[in-house]
Parts: C-alpha cells; structure tokens; sequence
C-alpha cells in the first residue's frame, strides 16, 4: 500500500508525544492501525502494552478489525475500547465493580422525573425536560464545573442545584454510577493510588488516540497521567471538526495540546482521499474564518470537476421539489439512493423533506432516532384546536386546549358533561360578565378556524388566539429556550401547509407515524435508500451525493449560537457536512419560510456562494 509522505512519518513515528492533524478523508484511521503493527512487528513492542482508544464502541470494534485483517487476523493482545470501556476496567480490578453498578440512562431519565415530580417543577414534557437536565449534569461532571457558579439554562439556578444534589445523592444511596462517574472516579483513583497508576502505566505503555478533538477536561487529565513519564501518547484529530461541546467535548484542548508537551511532534495529514478538488477548495474557504484552530491547508488527491450545485428558492416548497428531482435525476444517473443523504441542522429539519420523498416514491432511511414530531404536546395542541374547530366535542380535547392561552376556566366548569361546547360551559359562569365574554371569544375562535384551511387556521391560532404569547410566557416561567419550542410550531405549521382539510393531514401524519414505527422496529438501514441525518450524526460517515438545505441564518447557524465561540462551532459543524460529500454536493437557501423572510446564511458568503451584501452577512 502506498502512503504519503506524512503518513509514512505518522506511521513510523517512534517514541514521546505526536500531534496528528488529520484532515476529512486523510486515511487517519489507517494510520493508526499500521502504527500499532510497526510498534509490534518493528520496534518489538508487546501488543499488551498497547492502548488504543476510540469515542465509540463501533468505532473501536471497526478499528479492532481494521487491524486484525492488517495483521493477519490476530489483535495481538492490543487493547482497543472507549474511554468509558478501559477506565471502567481499571475501576473493575480496584473496586469490583460490575455491570450492574452502571446505571442505564432509562434510569437516569426515570430518575430525574421523579426528582421533579417530588420537587413540583410542572412541565408539558417531563421526558425532554429531564433529558435535558441530564445534558446539564453531563457538562458539570465531564468537565469538573462548580456547581456553584454553574448557571442552568433550563430551570432557576437553585432549582437546578437541588435537582443535581438529589440525582447525585440518589446513585449514591443505590451504589450505582453514571458514565461520566466512571470518568470522576477513575481520576480521583490514580490520584489516590500511586501503585494503582504504576499498574496501568506499565501496561499501557503506548496510548493512541482517535478523534482527539472530542475529549473533555477530565478524560485528559485521566490519560496525561497514564502516560507519563516517558509520554508516549500519539494523539490523532481534526480540530476543524470538533463539534460535541454541548457534551462536554472541549477543542481548546487538542489546541493547548503543544503547551502541554513542548517536545510534541506536530504532522499534518493534509491530503484529502475523499471528496473532489472543488469540494475540498469550498470546505477550506469555509474553515478558514474561524480564529481558534491550526492553520492548514488540504488539498484533493483527485482533480475537480464541477461538483457542487447551490440554489437560492423561494420557499420549502420550491425547495422539497428541487431537492427531489435532483435525487431522481442521479438515481436515473446510476447513482444508488443510498450513496446520497440529505443532511439537517436539527432533528426537525429532517420532518420538511419527508412529505416530498413519499410522494416521488424515494425511499428513505432517518439514520438518527427521531422523535415524533407530531407526538410533542405542541403538535398535539394544535391538533385539539382543530378537531374542535371540525366540530368535535371530546372532554378530553377541549380540557387540553381551554387554558392554553390561560383563559381562567375552572375544571369544574366541565364537571357536568362527557361532551363540552362552549354553549355548556357558559352557565357555570352566568353571574361573571367577564369569563362569559372570554367564552364568547373562545366560541368565536374556533368558528373562525373551522371555516379554514389547517396552514390558515394555525396562523390564526398562532396570531389572533395568540398560543405564540402563550408558549412565551410557558417558557418565561420556566426557564426555559423558547426557541426550541418555537421550532417546533414552526415545523407542525410548514407541516400543514401542503394539506387542504385536516383529514387529509391527519392522513398524512398516520402514514408518517407508521413509517417511523416501521423504521425503529427493523433497527437496520434498509439495503438501498437515500439517509436523512443530522449533521451531528453525519460524522465520520462519507457519501457520493450530498444535501444540504435550509442554510439561512437562525438555522445555519442555529439561533442559539450567540457567542463567537459558538458561531465557530457551528462553522465547524458546517464543515463536517460538506466534506461528506464525495463527488456531488447540492446547497441550498429559502428567501421565506412560512412568510416570513429568511436571510441566507453568512456561511454562504464566505464560501463565495453569494456577494458579501447579501443579507445574513454580519
């Protein structure tokens, strides 16, 4: 096999500490592997003393096969886990510790919810409240935080430090532990156990380390005391692709990398086997803003053509159905629909495309397990508000929609009836002019939306029965991100649009619900469809055609990127999503959505896509 120049000198890299740059498509992960086989077949290094570690177990059960084909079919005694897996061991062997000490996060989640029941912190969706309390509890361990001066960005600081206290008090009394306990305690052990970390440093005498840009404050510390003295710790990543700091991954890190080893080796693997020169010239024009990172430059193994298609529509609309017929044209072309995905910012976005790939019969594979958008206690506010408006008279609906927005009504106001009007609800209110008059607006509204189709009807509710103001003040009291909430009514509102009566919508959210739930139980890719995915869970991944659309400011980036720090990493996750691509790579913007006009996204620009008077250019 033939190698690079740098790759020959990452491959052959002796002793001490080496910073590997790799870029997308560089061949790091071959790297790696036939590093380990020179250490063992040329330097006589005992594969036993030999760590290699992975972010994921497929990750590491790839790379465990990557090089037991190199070697002949043997691992020969190399270790290759996670961080969570080898530090577990290590915890194993010093505290006894077993599987069923690990708390699932099924547990976690269950947990966190009875947390808040017993605390009385109401909320429409105790499941995503308490996963993202979890998130925060993440953070605060992974990266050893005070929790004194950590500020929750989902409930009021006190709320939040009771709610911490309790979980954490919880797995104790059970003698149970989190995956980022296992961090915790595995740092504080070596710190305690001088002879414990003799042990491990004689065993693992040769550290590598795979996508190094996503290690956390307290992974670093655990391996910078692995490693020393003699620093064998041969470190690989992409700073440029760093894009899990909403799990505590910290890319200052890999870029303080060189301050912490002075003798470091840097080597940059700076040629890209994957994608076509003019993706590659696009992606470093793109990189290239950001300030916190290695200066580099890639360059295409293969000369370019023309690869990339961009296109400014005037709608989803527009875009659903060019974004199709591009997909149909290079299926037609020869090109497999499972070559190809279409890659969004958020889960959501994923939710615009799906109504189109149906109707041009394209098949299709959600690659992240996404949650149904029609299932959120939004959506299913909106879908009361209709039903009623067609006339229904369910208990149950009208109990779910006649205080949101809070109109005051009472529950027993109900207490009579199996169904409800507001014609019945009016007597219990008879001596009050003013609950009276709310009804009759009440009565109004709905007579209003019933004569409307679904897409017009929800601008009503949205505007004139202002549920907007009310998810403001939901939000408002309890600290939450309103516009997490407000992408969801985005999302259920562009849904309705294609629809001319809410039957035929609700026939649509049913297919869609089956296919989701056809989806999750096969738990497989089907064998040839194109992947909806975010642009989280495109990394590593490599694809002949690429989709992108949707880049517009407040999406790419996202709304909640308001530092510079922020806007770097959602450069960085931008990135990633070109360099996904292979040979095709199609790009596109809204000038409206939802009548409302969408600048494109200031990422455009410094691509070169789009003038820097564009709006979006900040």
């Amino acid at each position: 096999m033939a190698f690079s120049k740098a790759q020959q000198l990452a491959i052959s890299f002796g002793e001490g500490p080496a910073l590997v740059l790799a870029g997308p498509g560089s061949g790091k992960t071959t790297v790696i592997t036939h590093r380990v086989l020179r250490l063992i077949r040329d330097r006589k290094i005992p594969g036993t003393n030999i760590l290699v570690i992975t972010f994921t177990r497929a990750a590491a059960a790839e790379m465990k096969a990557r090089f037991c084909t190199l070697s002949g079919g043997d691992a020969c005694g190399v270790t290759f886990g996670t961080f969570h897996s080898v530090f577990f061991r290590i915890l194993r062997y010093a505290y006894r510790y077993t599987s069923a000490n690990l708390v699932s996060e099924r547990e976690q989640l269950s947990l966190l919810r009875e947390i808040l029941e017993k605390l009385q912190q109401g909320t429409e969706d105790p499941q995503e409240m308490a996963s993202a309390l979890l998130s925060e509890i993440s953070t605060i361990k992974s990266n050893d935080l005070s929790l004194e001066h950590y500020y929750s960005k989902n409930c009021p600081e006190q709320t939040f430090r009771k709610i911490y206290r309790m979980y954490t008090d919880k797995l104790s009394s059970l003698n149970k532990m989190d995956f980022d306990d296992i961090l915790i305690l595995t740092r504080d052990l070596l710190k305690a156990r001088p002879d414990i970390l003799d042990g491990w440093r004689s065993k693992f005498r040769y550290i590598l380390i795979d996508e190094f840009q996503d290690i956390n404050a307290v992974q670093y510390a655990v391996v910078r005391m692995l490693a020393a003295p003699s620093d064998n710790l041969f470190i690989v990543g992409d700073d440029d692709q760093s894009i899990y700091r909403f799990r505590g991954a910290r890319p200052e890190i890999m870029l303080g990398f060189e301050r912490d080893y002075p003798l470091a080796k840097r080597i940059l693997l700076d040629i890209n086997y994957r994608s076509d020169a003019g993706i590659v010239r696009l992606s470093n024009a793109l990189i290239s803003h950001n300030e916190a990172r290695f200066s580099k430059a890639i360059t295409a193994s293969r000369p370019g053509k023309e690869p990339l298609s961009f296109s400014v529509c005037d709608d989803a609309g527009e875009q659903n159905r060019l974004l199709t017929a591009q997909i149909l044209a290079l299926h037609r072309g020869g090109i497999p629909y499972r070559d190809m995905a279409i890659l969004f910012r958020t889960n959501l976005g994923g939710r615009f495309i799906t109504d189109s790939l149906m109707k041009c019969n394209i098949p299709f594979y959600m690659r992240d397990t996404l949650p149904n958008l029609y299932d959120h206690w939004i959506a299913q506010d909106i879908l009361s508000y209709l039903e009623i408006a067609a006339g229904s008279t369910s208990r149950a609906l009208w109990l779910r929609i006649i205080n949101r927005p809070n109109r005051y009504v009472s529950r027993d106001a109900f207490t009579p009836f199996s169904d409800i009007s507001v014609e019945k609800l009016m007597p219990y209110y008879r001596d009050k002019d003013w609950m009276t008059d709310r009804l009759d607006r009440l009565g109004y509204d709905i007579r209003m939306m019933g004569r409307m189709r679904p897409y017009a009807a929800i601008h009503y509710l949205r505007k004139a029965v202002q549920y907007e103001d009310y998810l403001k003040s939901y939000a408002e009291e309890r600290k939450m991100n309103l516009s997490e909430l407000m992408d969801v009514l985005e999302a259920v509102h562009e849904s309705s649009k294609p629809h001319k009566t809410l039957d035929e919508w609700k026939a649509f959210i049913q297919t869609f619900t089956e296919e989701l739930k056809n989806q999750a139980a096969a738990r497989q890719e089907p064998e040839n469809a194109v992947t909806l995915c975010t642009l989280h869970g495109a990394k590593g991944l490599e694809y002949t055609a690429v989709f992108i659309p949707d880049i517009n400011e407040d999406t790419i980036p996202h709304n909640r990127a308001a530092l510079d720090a922020d806007i770097e990493e959602e450069r960085r996750l931008f990135y990633v999503g070109i360099t996904r691509a292979k040979d095709y790579l199609f790009l596109s913007c809204l000038k409206q959505r939802l009548n409302h006009r969408k600048d494109p996204s200031r990422f455009l620009g410094e691509m070169g896509l789009l003038s820097v008077n564009e709006p979006g250019k900040r």
